[in-house]
């Protein structure tokens, strides 16, 4: 393991590191999982927020959370990356939001609510980023349909009017 996570398993105590490829991971508990990060941001050098995302466990073999959340973090300066994460449950898919760490968190959390439905507390403006505000199923999910739930209804149909 990395000094990174050496340290902060000092500090935080119940982390679980791993690797996987070559990627240093380290799952936190949700409740400290904005303190872990906004350490790695203003102590440890993690000034870049790579990417924001999630991952729906359901039937995956031995899961025991539905929804990981994944954030994937680089120090421009030391040229080291780690990738935080952290799982929920339903109902409770809430998470804070990282946008006062990250100002490039606003549309990646907006991505993640609007495919999965987590809800990032502290958002400055959590609304639909790619599908309509009428849209009311979240596409990304494991449990969405292939063939979608017919909400194309739902919606109006753009037609060629006469020239």
């Amino acid at each position: 393991m990395t000094d990174t996570v050496e340290r902060l398993k000092e500090r935080f105590g119940e982390l679980e590191p791993s690797e996987f490829r070559g990627q240093t991971r380290i799952a936190v508990p949700r409740d400290l999982v904005f303190e872990v990060l906004s350490t790695l941001h203003a102590d440890f050098g993690f000034d870049m927020l790579v990417d924001i995302t999630c991952v729906d466990y359901l039937n995956f073999r031995d899961a025991t959370d539905r929804f990981g959340m994944v954030y994937a973090l680089a120090g421009t300066e030391s040229g080291e990356r780690l990738i935080v994460r952290t799982f929920l449950n339903e109902p409770d898919l809430h998470v804070p939001s990282v946008v006062p760490l990250w100002e490039g968190a606003n549309w990646l959390e907006r991505e993640v609510f609007d495919m999965f439905g987590i809800e990032f507390d502290g958002h400055p403006d959590l609304r639909r980023i790619l599908m309509p505000e009428e849209f009311t199923a979240f596409p990304l999910r494991k449990d969405y349909p292939l063939q979608g739930r017919g909400e194309r209804h739902n919606f109006p149909t753009i037609t060629r009017g006469s020239a």
